[in-house]
């Protein structure tokens, strides 16, 4: 039992401070295993106030106790020059994961960062559309600096002439351990403020380190069961005959559809907008909308929130927005509650009012030379620099807020977000299209309190489509963006019926997902995760020689290896995607005992496998003794009154257990506890044969499965 009256004492740690007029700073003791240290004078706005969090208690008192995980002694923060700079210590082994939504590497220790809301340019130099300055350490401790600033991170990189632990010194020109990086015991970050609130996590594990971070800020999001379907965006100018149509082609296809994304060409201006109808190509919004919802479709509707002169809004909010433009449209100051109201307002009547059932939030994050510039200014007194870290994250606090007045559950897109994002209901998409990178973001998504699809656009074989498809529906949102090419995921005849059985399965896999994604609400663990994080995953980050070249690597750099192309779908299911020109891949199994899905044979143990899959099947894993529920195949999410009969496989030869999550699927009403949680489990008899179980669902609360489980042992 946690002492719940230790949770409330604070606990006062020192902490050397250079600049500041107190001679010691007291950390405080938040929430169970969090502890906050105010650093001078913080700003009126932050990450953590634009996202508004309001953290999880309940949650964060059922993780372990632990203590202060960092040596405080070793904590050094310096004031000067404006700038506030932060030292952290470093172990010699010791893996840093996070800072934000990285699309190349998943180790950053050795990399110097500069943290700015932007589109990912590239590479990764932390300029990215989640820049969430909180990184996670592989020895079970976290970080967070909440500030809406850009800083700088030197993760591991400098080494200072007063260090305890300098490193090794090498003669390049007779010693072949000579590096152009070397070891470093620290990590210094610089902000250019004037006060901040840092962060410390505990443990004792990584994954309890970003269950706190992810509770603190609210729990993780639980979709509607519709927003874990399949969803299709219809190319820009489609009118609402073109809609239509697009969605019974998709039941022509038998094909899975529970939501079509609508693009800029619904408003009478886009770029910058209206958020009003065009009138010749949607002469009758609500009877499009209504149209699509009887087809069991929702409607999810493109925009970016700069305002064309020929908006009604335009006038309201003109003397409420920044200094500059963004494509000739206002930026409104989204931290005025007036224009909140204003906004709401607006969307209300043209939108909500007509059972529209989400939004695509596109460009707020970058480009540079499109958005505001730093000089910028707001009438609420912040800077365009505060402005660009934030306003990803109040446009989704807002939008989110008016759905969840109407007891409704949405699920959306963004482009642009930052730390406190945990309970948003948008996932993070971007305009690069590199299949790898994608999955490398999928990875690092898991340490950065966001979402993130690996979208499909279009392909130039048959086999990139397929291996696409494949990814996209192991993700958090499984989406085909047609915006521009008008793709359908019939376009390579060849595959079709390839592509159709892995977006089936990911619908037969909803009671699974959507149990994954309520741990994600109720214990923060993320539903797609970095195998960084799961218990018994031994590998490390790993460096080769570089090899010395005059003009490419003139120091020899070492090449450092991570895991970036495989991940866990909640507790038990690995997948390990493959890649356009692959025949085989190497899977690194966790420690126990691990099956193929689909056949339900042995695969490995605790090492490093080599396999040859084909290509009509994603390569995915499971647990010794996992439960994995399932349903019959179907096109769209099971309405709230659907009764459906379950399928459980099990895998291995252990017993195992599985708690099966269910609610409305729709409303918030599972806050208010109209909700269930039934415990699936095998054991064996007297003769070690294997038998299933499932608990009766409790009384009065939501339950969508028949009581007659259908148990498939695939271990044979």
């Amino acid at each position: 039992m946690i002492n719940t009256k230790a949770i409330f004492i604070f606990n006062f740690l020192l902490v050397t401070v250079i600049g500041f007029s107190q001679s010691t700073i007291q950390w405080k003791q938040v929430h169970p295993g969090i502890w906050k240290l105010t650093v001078g004078k913080p700003e009126k706005i932050s990450l953590l106030k634009a996202a508004g969090i309001q953290p999880d208690e309940k949650g964060l008192s059922t993780l372990p106790v632990s203590s202060f995980p960092i040596d405080k002694k070793a904590i050094v923060v310096q004031h000067r020059n404006g700038k506030i700079t932060l030292r952290l210590p470093l172990q010699k082994e010791e893996q840093i994961f996070g800072f934000g939504l990285n699309f190349q590497t998943v180790n950053q220790r050795g990399r110097i960062l500069n943290l700015h809301v932007d589109h990912y340019g590239g590479c990764d130099n932390g300029r990215t559309h989640a820049p969430v300055p909180f990184y996670v350490s592989s020895t079970g401790y976290g970080v967070l600096v909440d500030a809406a600033r850009y800083m700088t991170v030197y993760v591991g990189t400098g080494v200072r002439t007063d260090t305890k632990n300098p490193p090794v010194l090498y003669n390049r020109n007779t010693d072949k351990n000579w590096d152009a990086q070397p070891y470093s015991d620290a990590v210094e970050i610089v902000v250019p403020a004037a006060g901040l609130e840092l962060y410390v996590f505990a443990g004792p594990t990584p994954m309890n380190v970003v269950q706190r971070y992810n509770l603190m800020n609210g729990g993780g999001y639980l979709p509607p069961k519709w927003g874990l379907g399949f969803t299709q965006r219809v190319p820009t100018l489609y009118n609402q005959t073109d809609i239509l149509n697009e969605a019974k082609e998709f039941e022509k296809h038998d094909f899975p559809l529970d939501f079509i994304g609508v693009e800029p060409g619904w408003q009478s201006m886009s770029y910058p907008c209206t958020f009003e109808w065009d009138k010749t190509r949607f002469p009758n919004p609500k009877r499009f909308v209504d149209s699509l919802f009887k087809m069991g479709v929702r409607s999810n509707l493109w925009l970016n929130p700069y305002v064309a002169p020929s908006s009604s809004l335009f006038p309201k909010v003109k003397n409420m927005s920044g200094s500059h433009t963004v494509w000739n449209g206002l930026v409104p100051d989204f931290s005025l509650p007036q224009v909140k109201q204003f906004y709401k307002e607006h969307f209300s009547n043209h939108h909500l009012t007509i059972g529209v059932s989400g939004y695509k939030i596109d460009e707020v994050d970058g480009f540079d030379s499109w958005l505001w510039p730093d000089v910028a200014t707001f009438p609420s007194g912040l800077s365009g620099e505060q402005m660009r870290q934030v306003y990803g994250l109040l446009v989704q606090n807002m939008t989110a807020g008016w759905f969840k007045e109407k007891n409704q559950r949405t699920y959306g897109l963004v482009r642009g977000s930052n730390a406190g994002a945990s309970s948003f209901p948008y996932v993070i998409y971007n305009d690069n299209y590199s299949h790898k990178d994608f999955i490398t973001a999928l990875v690092n998504s898991s340490f950065a309190g966001v979402l993130w699809t690996p979208e499909v656009r279009a392909s130039k074989t048959a086999e990139e489509w397929l291996r696409r498809m494949q990814s996209v529906c192991f993700s958090p949102m499984a989406m085909i963006n047609a915006w521009a090419d008008g793709t359908k995921p019939w376009s390579f005849p060849e595959v079709e019926g390839a592509v159709r059985e892995v977006a089936s399965l990911r619908m037969q896999l909803l009671p699974y997902i959507y149990s994954s994604f309520a741990q994600y609400k109720f214990e923060g663990k993320p539903p797609f995760r970095s195998m960084n994080l799961i218990e018994g995953f031994g590998f490390k980050t790993t460096t080769a020689e570089g090899k010395l070249d005059g003009t490419q690597n003139p120091y020899a750099m070492s090449i450092k290896k991570d895991i970036k192309d495989q991940y866990m779908m909640g507790d038990l299911i690995l997948v390990a995607p493959m890649f356009t020109g692959e025949k085989s891949r190497k899977v690194n199994l966790p420690a126990g005992k691990w099956y193929d899905f689909y056949t339900g044979d042995m695969a490995g143990e605790n090492q490093l496998i080599e396999i040859t899959p084909g290509l009509d099947k994603i390569p995915l894993f499971v647990k010794d003794g996992a439960l994995i529920p399932m349903i019959a195949p179907m096109r769209q999410a099971p309405s709230a009154s659907a009764v459906l009969p379950l399928i459980v496989r099990h895998y291995g030869k252990a017993t195992g257990s599985f708690i099966l999550y269910d609610d409305d699927g729709i409303s918030f009403n599972y806050e208010k506890g109209i909700n269930s949680f039934t415990k699936l489990s095998v054991s064996k008899d007297e003769n070690g044969n294997y038998f299933g179980r499932m608990t009766d669902p409790q009384a009065g609360k939501p339950f969508g499965y028949q009581m007659n489980v259908s148990w498939v042992f695939m271990t044979k």
